[in-house]
């Protein structure tokens, strides 16, 4: 061909004198070359960077899919919120309210005194308020058999308010362990030592105030 016989003579110390033929080779060559690099510098890079793009495009329709199906139960959603906190509101009413429960705590000591236990520390602590209900925490130390325990129990069930008692860090030990392998009678002593917890309902005007102590101690911080 008279490319390839142009292109074995030529001179490469006199370029301007190549035939056209073969100068119109080398542009060509030279601007595949230069697509070639501009494709492989800035394409690949944005073809990349589409891909990326088309897979998170792909996690947001899933994620907008996800939160579409949400609000639409939303409503219905929050009809049962509502309903489940009235539902408690009304649990907790059983409790004891504020002006019953110095006379709740002289009622429970009153049912181990009829019981039969010995008083030796009956400590009510400082309250707690939580969201809807407060906590009493109690320090106590009783002892007694095992049946009158059980009588003290069952006289606290059946108090005419609902009362919660919840052990924390309470050990029952006996007064005097019985012998290495006696088993202790049912008149063996034993000693209930530790905190127990009993709750209140905060009325309205209480959760307000316990609100609004909540905002300024946030809004100290």
């Amino acid at each position: 061909m008279k490319l390839l016989e142009d292109l074995r003579s030529l001179d490469r110390n006199n370029i301007g004198g190549w035939p056209a033929s073969v100068k119109t080779f080398f542009t060509v060559l030279l601007f595949i070359v230069i697509v070639f690099l501009g494709w492989y510098t800035f394409i690949s890079d944005q073809q990349n960077t589409l891909q990326n793009l088309a897979g998170k495009e792909d996690k947001l329709r899933q994620e907008f899919s996800e939160k579409q199906a949400k609000s639409v139960n939303l409503e219905a959603l929050q009809q049962q919120l509502d309903e489940m906190k009235d539902m408690l509101r009304q649990l907790l009413r059983q409790l004891p309210s504020r002006t019953e429960m110095p006379e709740l705590l002289v009622d429970v000591s009153q049912t181990a005194l009829s019981a039969g236990l010995q008083q030796e520390l009956f400590q009510p602590g400082t309250e707690v308020p939580k969201d809807f209900y407060a906590e009493k925490p109690i320090k106590l130390k009783m002892v007694g058999t095992y049946h009158q325990f059980g009588a003290f129990i069952s006289g606290v069930a059946s108090l005419p308010r609902v009362v919660i008692l919840t052990m924390h860090d309470v050990s029952l030990t006996p007064l005097n362990p019985p012998a290495k392998g006696a088993e202790p009678g049912p008149d063996q002593l034993l000693v209930l030592q530790g905190t127990v917890k009993t709750y209140r309902y905060l009325e309205d005007s209480e959760t307000g105030e316990a609100s609004g102590k909540g905002k300024k101690v946030g809004g100290g911080k």
